[in-house]
């Protein structure tokens, strides 16, 4: 009996002091993940200053593991990296425009700027944007993000 007391207590240290403690569950708190509703929201996500992460996806069994990844990594740099899930039956045009095949796939949205010749607009209210566009072909974990933005210098804490 005393046995299982010691274990308890040291299962209990090692998950409030080890910063890389695999083992679930996990305390995220309310998802950080954003669900994909229309172009013009997604368009006003990089605006804000912030990278952001986009899984495109379609129901299956990886699919159920990448939701959980995203949600961990969504936790861990929120509120400096966005991170954004894609269902792409629901909103193939947007899917299709990626012309990717292959599905689940993730791709990393930073630093737009001003595009200098705007060329023809119909709407003088619209601002012509370039984006960054990474393929995310790293782990896919935590890890695997915190790597990638490392070594592309996206920065994802408040380092002054």
């Amino acid at each position: 009996m005393e046995d299982s007391s010691f274990f308890n207590r040291m299962i209990g240290h090692l998950r409030g002091t080890c910063k890389y403690y695999t083992g679930y569950p996990k305390d995220l708190g309310p998802s950080q993940v954003i669900h994909f509703t229309s172009e013009r929201e997604f368009v006003n996500l990089p605006h804000e200053g912030f990278p952001v992460v986009v899984a495109f996806t379609i129901r299956g069994n990886y699919t159920e593991h990448l939701d959980k990844v995203l949600e961990e990594a969504a936790a861990e740099f929120y509120p400096h990296v966005k991170f954004m899930r894609v269902e792409c039956p629901k909103y193939p045009g947007f899917c299709i425009s990626r012309q990717k095949k292959e599905y689940p796939f993730i791709e990393i949205f930073h630093s737009p700027t001003h595009v200098a010749n705007q060329g023809r607009v119909a709407d003088p209210n619209i601002t012509k944007y370039n984006v960054k566009v990474m393929p995310f072909n790293y782990d896919v974990s935590p890890y695997g993000f915190r790597e990638i933005f490392k070594r592309y210098g996206i920065r994802t804490s408040d380092t002054k």
